[in-house]
């Protein structure tokens, strides 16, 4: 009888430490943080005023992209892209308000290729699209096949929306507005968030259960929030805002025009008002990347950081008065261009930033390679892999983003691409073709429309057939991917009733 409640006992033991990861397991773990509009605006990325100490330093542990651009520069498009690895013209989405899977129903996520890899999924934050800051503590347009587990975090900011300063009395998610906030990190959304990813990590330190852990970090989004100590640590004279003339729109096609003038209460802001807004957006930049801070801290303390994998990313650009425009929406670098940092262990630290042009389609696959994972065939990205172990050839010669422009009289669709030195962009509205085409060796502010200018014609005409393909392949149904459903409708957003002057005017 003792003998077979031994075997009993031993069976037993098989099985539970057989379902469990052992201590000495190789599998790698993958950290994925993503910031809500965040340009490049940091020290990596070559800002003298930029005060991002934890964001530097990761990039000086890894590899630095500083080519790289999303395929979507709006929220919600450009983190289901980047969740699948497929094109906007792939995932019928294009618009905000939009499940994943309303367009592609049957599509595997990153977050649910880790689950199917015996991964814990799980996300802290926003990853998928919310509505910042009206969602902030729900799921907002979210995917539970992705993830495991969820935190929705909610914090000071969103209580104390009254206190906030704008630019219209009623804000919603698009309109500037900032405030220096009382209190302390961790009493704010993006803090609390911080706390509850390093618990987290506690916890996956204890279990050696292997993660695929998603911080989603809501700013610098607006409104502009952050403790006052953040907006100490700058002066608001050191900030300079570009002006842009009416004269300057003549030089461009329609639609790109109609991109940069969009939101009235926007265009021609006094020079120091716009000072303050822009030191407003570095002061929470700063704030985000101390909760950054934070959590690789808290990562290199529990010993994780040996067997994790870091990847650090935006989901689109942000225009700070360049072009005479805030914000996102417009095919120039300002909204295009993105962070894009790896670090971990099996990386080669690169002493120079990588200069070719890569997408944040080629996330998903450069995860799988990394992982030692089988990239699903639908998959349109490419891996960066080689660039992790120094490699100079080239994964790509071109970055394509996409954007629809459809305001006053014309709807429009705008595809462009950026090389190593040149940007294309080609409009197509009212059965026509326009074009916008820059030099970035002596125009890197994308301000000289080198279009027509018979010494570029050659350089034009070339790029404008590599354009034309990249669009006809990001076009091509992919393998296995399933369904895809056209012209979904974005679910119904009732209005938000608020006081009215719910929101200082008075500047």
């Amino acid at each position: 009888m003792k003998s077979l409640k031994f075997v009993i006992l031993f069976l037993v033991f098989i099985a539970v430490t057989a379902t469990k990861p052992s201590k000495n397991s190789e599998k790698l773990n993958f950290l994925f943080i993503i910031a809500d509009d965040l340009n490049c605006a940091l020290g990596a990325y070559g800002d003298s005023l930029a005060i991002t100490p934890n964001i530097d330093k990761l990039a000086k542990k890894g590899v630095i992209f500083n080519n790289a651009h999303v395929q979507y520069p709006l929220c919600g498009p450009s983190r289901v892209s980047l969740m699948t690895g497929l094109y906007p013209d792939q995932t019928k989405s294009k618009k905000l308000r939009l499940y994943v899977r309303q367009t592609i129903p049957d599509v595997i996520t990153i977050g649910q290729k880790f689950r199917m890899e015996n991964y814990n999924s799980v996300r802290v934050g926003k990853i998928y699209h919310y509505h910042n800051p009206r969602d902030i503590g729900t799921a907002g347009h979210d995917d539970s096949y992705t993830w495991d587990q969820t935190v929705n975090p909610y914090g000071r900011d969103k209580l104390e929306e009254h206190k906030l300063n704008g630019l219209k009395p009623i804000l919603d998610g698009g309109t500037l507005s900032w405030l220096e906030a009382d209190g302390t990190d961790e009493e704010q959304t993006d803090g609390i968030g911080a706390s509850e990813t390093i618990e987290f990590l506690d916890n996956f330190a204890e279990s050696d259960e292997n993660f695929f852990l998603a911080f989603g970090l809501y700013r610098p989004h607006v409104p502009f929030v952050a403790p006052k100590a953040y907006f100490d640590m700058y002066d608001v004279n050191d900030f300079n805002v570009p002006k842009s003339s009416n004269d300057y729109l003549k030089t461009i096609p329609k639609p790109a025009a109609i991109s940069v003038r969009a939101k009235k209460e926007q265009v021609d802001l006094d020079q120091e008002l716009s000072k303050k807004i822009k030191h407003a957006y570095y002061a929470t930049t700063s704030f985000m990347d101390s909760q950054v801070g934070r959590v690789l801290d808290k990562l290199k303390e529990t010993g994780l950081d040996k067997n994790t994998i870091v990847v650090f990313t935006s989901d689109h650009g942000y225009h700070m008065g360049e072009h005479g425009h805030w914000q996102k929406q417009t095919l120039f670098n300002d909204a295009t261009r993105v962070p894009l940092i790896f670090a971990g262990p099996n990386i080669k630290k690169n002493n120079k930033p990588i200069e070719d042009p890569v997408e944040l389609v080629d996330l998903y696959p450069t995860i799988m390679d990394m992982l030692d994972m089988q990239t699903p065939k639908f998959v349109s990205g490419k891996s960066l892999v080689s660039y992790m172990n120094n490699s100079n050839k080239p994964v790509r010669e071109s970055a394509l983003t996409e954007l629809q422009v459809i305001r006053d009289d014309i709807k429009a669709q705008g595809y462009s691409i950026k090389t190593k030195r040149y940007r294309l962009t080609q409009w197509e509205y009212s059965g026509n073709l326009s074009f916008e085409l820059y030099d970035h060796k002596f125009d890197n502010q994308e301000l000289n429309n080198l279009a027509n200018h018979t010494d570029y014609t050659k350089i034009k005409d070339s790029l404008s057939i590599v354009l034309n393909q990249r669009v006809i392949e990001a076009n091509k149904v992919p393998i296995n991917l399933g369904k895809q459903i056209d012209n979904a409708k974005p679910w119904f957003e009732p209005k938000r009733i608020l006081p009215k002057n719910h929101i200082n005017t008075n500047r």
